[in-house]
């Protein structure tokens, strides 16, 4: 990499830190309050949304029309802003709004870089904890309480060692995909539900080996993307194609493990 990419691919990967520590700034207030909940779905299905979302979107998007106001902008509770450049930030305010209103910990902001082909920068923070795990083609790294440490998944080619996580049971759009899961769950040593983003971060810190989802977006995936490749490990879509769209995804710490749960999941 050029001199200029990498400390322009630098200066691109502190000010996504920079966004995710202003949304912490306004979500910790919310956090283990009686903070309202509003149903975003209809027809019986639930898909919460809370005033910390939308208050830490808002900032998010106000820093980068500042900052950058050619940027576009690509985010779950105020949709998509193309911008006069190839450039796109991608987020999700609170990614695990669900365990966020239960005062849980598996929640956290997703923030990424799309260049016009693929997502380059990825940020996971979580602000309660005081952790960010941030990605990019300069390496993976877990910031946190006034030190940094690289991140590497680790070796576990073979299912029947694997520990495996999905968030929940209702992420698979029908029985055929829960089958598929299922297929995968059987030989693995362990399955874990529940997560959510976490469990991506996990993956990319070498504590997890498979995570197995579907029904995804866009802003759940991208921030994950170039953490998870900075890591060593593979993230694309249950068929092998780039994950970046979402849907059915299956991140792997191992190439091999990779391999093994494709082959299952088709």
């Amino acid at each position: 990499m050029e001199t200029s990419d990498a400390a322009r691919l630098r200066e691109f990967l502190d000010f996504a830190c920079h966004l995710a520590e202003l949304a912490g700034k306004e979500i910790l207030p919310y956090f283990r309050t009686q903070v309202d909940v509003h149903n975003k779905a209809g027809g019986g299905a639930f898909d919460p949304v809370t005033a910390a979302d939308r208050a830490a979107e808002e900032a998010i998007r106000a820093e980068i029309r500042r900052v950058y106001p050619t940027h576009g902008i690509r985010g779950e509770e105020h949709g998509h802003e193309r911008g006069d450049s190839d450039w796109t930030w991608v987020i999700d305010p609170i990614d695990g709004t669900r365990a966020f209103i239960l005062g849980q910990l598996h929640w956290g902001t997703l923030v990424a870089l799309n260049d016009g082909r693929r997502p380059v920068v990825g940020v996971v923070s979580q602000p309660y904890v005081g952790e960010t795990f941030v990605g990019s083609a300069l390496g993976a790294e877990l910031r946190g309480h006034g030190a940094a440490r690289a991140l590497r998944t680790r070796a576990c080619p073979r299912l029947e060692d694997a520990i495996l996580c999905a968030t929940h049971p209702g992420v698979f759009a029908d029985a055929g995909e829960r089958a598929a899961f299922d297929r995968v769950g059987a030989r693995a040593r362990m399955t874990r539900w529940g997560g959510d983003c976490y469990n991506y971060a996990l993956l990319a810190a070498g504590f997890v080996d498979l995570v197995i989802e579907s029904s995804l977006f866009p802003y759940d995936v991208q921030a994950l993307v170039p953490l998870i490749e900075a890591a060593g490990g593979l993230i694309t879509t249950w068929d092998g194609a780039p994950a970046q769209e979402g849907g059915r995804i299956v991140a792997a710490g191992d190439p091999a493990l990779h391999r093994l749960a494709l082959e299952l999941l088709a």
